[in-house]
């Protein structure tokens, strides 16, 4: 007979901490080791048993899992919003954590969460970043025209992204310090780095032959766009983990809070246990996409009917997962699929009344 030892791990920033126990719930040893690469591989190669480890999902606990992953017959992940069992206790401490993990790992009761494989991991760390460009751009593009309105300059704001335009506008500065003018310029220059970042990193990631023809296949979508194609492709990463669309629709934030007890049913806000980069994404595409297709716009004009243009963007933006995840998993590009027209009544008439003369030709039983 095989002995498995189970492992919880309570991983930090400096430290991890460790307890190994059998499946009877017996310490066999407990400890702390530094939080290197180095540190984790001496100690996983000095395991002489088989063993199953488990570590709660944090900031820290990606490369961990990627180094301890080969030694380990299974490792898991935990779901931190789950993971309430560490918390509830009245003592804490980073042994009794990782004792609560041992245990909840070896009872088959840790609340597991999907992790994503590291090669799109590092894919999804570029555009994340890209993000953060772009923000950057517009709090430049911001910045100038706080400048340009203290200074008592009128300007047209939505031609001043335009470099024709900023240079024009530079030159007829008039009673305006120097110092303004050189923080504008300092401002242009970072929004442009900032612009061409953000293009060479959309560029890189469209070129990926992992996402290549699976973005493709996501934009034959009509209003689905670049970007909302490789946000779905790069936070969902597996579309098949998610059994039906209502999961994809909670895992992007679309979905209201819901609680019952006692017969009592109470929906509150849009909840915050959700991927916020998808939920951004879908949103800003669903306030845009009845402009480009007509099925998304016939859905929005009759949730606008019922009074509430919040909602009816929501609705687009469920629709919207309903189509990437239909795609995703397909494999084949968006197809619309009209049901054929009703027969009229006179055809169904004439229909049952030859079906009416064939059962009287028919010779009695």
């Amino acid at each position: 007979m095989t002995v498995i030892h189970y492992i919880g791990l309570d991983v930090h920033k400096k430290t991890i901490s460790y307890c190994i126990k059998t499946a009877a719930g017996q310490i066999v040893q407990q400890g702390r080791l530094e939080a290197s690469r180095a540190a984790v591989r001496g100690w996983a190669e000095g395991l002489r048993v088989p063993w199953h480890g488990a570590m709660e999902a944090t900031l820290f606990s990606a490369w961990i899992y990627d180094t301890l992953k080969p030694y380990a017959e299974k490792l898991v992940m935990g779901h931190p919003a789950r993971m309430k069992a560490i918390t509830a206790g009245k003592k804490k401490s980073d042994a009794i954590d990782a004792r609560t993990i041992a245990d909840l790992l070896r009872c088959d009761l840790l609340p597991s969460c999907y992790v994503m494989p590291p090669e799109l991991r590092d894919l999804r760390r570029l555009l994340r970043y890209r993000n953060l460009v772009v923000q950057q751009s517009v709090r430049m593009q911001n910045k100038m025209a706080g400048l340009l309105m203290e200074s008592g300059t009128a300007f047209d704001k939505d031609k001043l992204r335009g470099k024709k335009y900023f240079t024009e506008l530079l030159k007829s500065l008039q009673e305006v310090p120097e110092s303004v003018k050189d923080l504008l310029r300092m401002s242009r220059g970072s929004m442009e780095m900032f612009q061409s970042t953000q293009k060479q990193l959309v560029e890189r990631l469209l070129s990926e032959p992992a996402l290549e023809q699976r973005v493709e296949r996501l934009m034959t979508i009509r209003a689905v766009g670049p970007i909302t194609a490789l946000t779905w492709a790069l936070e969902i990463a597996d579309p098949h983990r998610f059994a039906s669309i209502a999961d994809a629709v909670s895992y992007c934030g679309l979905t209201a809070a819901f609680r019952s007890s006692a017969g009592k049913q109470q929906r509150g806000p849009i909840s915050k246990q959700r991927n916020a980069w998808l939920q951004s994404v879908l949103i800003e595409a669903a306030k845009l996409a009845p402009r480009w297709n007509p099925q998304l716009a016939a859905l929005h004009a009759h949730e606008l009917e019922r009074g509430h243009p919040n909602r009816a963007t929501l609705q687009v933006a469920r629709k919207l997962v309903a189509y990437l995840l239909a795609v995703d998993k397909s494999g084949q590009p968006f197809q619309v699929h009209t049901p054929p027209p009703p027969a009229s009544t006179k055809a169904k008439n004439k229909t049952r009344r030859k079906n009416d003369k064939a059962a009287a030709l028919l010779p009695a039983a």
